[in-house]
């Protein structure tokens, strides 16, 4: 049985500030096999790196990211909310949000794997597809790039403009003939909420499509080594670190 592979959720995020470089450096030395990210879009049309579209839950600032210019949203501190981690340090206190340029060029050297998360409220910006597409084109090529979205027409898009992007639908339902739409929408993987996939019978099981789907987001222990036992291709989970320590039997 081909090994699990485990993404850092947002990077490190159960230990470490979510979405920021700090959290991603943690989740390479913790020795993850790819990185799951998100992204959105500021008021001059820059591509940065943040789960939520206000800056309110993981910054010091307030608002809309789109309200925001890229030079007073890297004003912002992106890790002071963070001091409650024990590993907290206050040096966290200087991380920013960074650009998804950054955060390529971070990872280009360890030839690591990257999810970029498009949020389906993007779609109301006209051509993010293609902005996104020409980022990854010209700061990650060295990285193995997944798109992944609940909003199955950004990533047809996606793929009309590159039939050789990997795209993958996001999923919190369970789907019949799901190797159907794989096949059809040219999807690389179906990223799937963790609780189907426990849950016995579920047609990604019968279907014998285990091995190509990605879990997200599995934290429990026992939830970890349940789906690792099933031959699940990919967990995502906020602490990669005790993930990789169950595959490979450390603990």
């Amino acid at each position: 049985m081909k090994k699990t592979n485990i993404y850092g959720h947002r990077g490190a995020m159960g230990t470490h500030p979510e979405n920021t470089l700090l959290s991603f450096q943690a989740a390479l030395e913790q020795g993850a096999d790819g990185v799951e990210l998100d992204i959105q879009v500021t008021k001059d049309g820059e591509l940065v790196v943040i789960h939520d579209d206000t800056v309110d839950r993981t910054t010091d600032g307030t608002g809309y990211v789109h309200d925001y210019s890229l030079h007073k949203l890297k004003a912002l501190s992106a890790g002071c909310r963070f001091n409650h981690f024990p590993e907290y340090e206050p040096s966290w206190d200087q991380e920013r949000i960074p650009t998804l340029q950054e955060v390529l060029c971070f990872l280009a050297p360890f030839g690591t794997e990257a999810n970029i998360e498009l949020k389906p409220h993007l779609a109301k910006h006209k051509g993010i597809e293609r902005r996104v597409l020409e980022t990854v084109q010209a700061w990650g090529s060295q990285t193995k790039i997944i798109y992944s979205s609940f909003h199955m027409p950004m990533l047809l898009r996606l793929k009309q403009l590159n039939n050789t992007a990997n795209i993958a639908w996001l999923l919190n339902i369970n789907l019949p003939l799901a190797a159907d739409y794989m096949s059809c929408f040219q999807f690389e993987s179906l990223h799937v909420d963790r609780k189907i996939l426990l849950t016995e019978g579920n047609a990604f099981e019968q279907e014998g499509l285990l091995s190509v789907i990605r879990a997200w987001t599995v934290n429990q222990d026992q939830e970890i080594q349940q789906l690792l036992a099933k031959g699940v291709g990919t967990i995502m989970t906020d602490y990669p670190s005790r993930a990789i320590a169950l595959r490979d039997g450390m603990i």
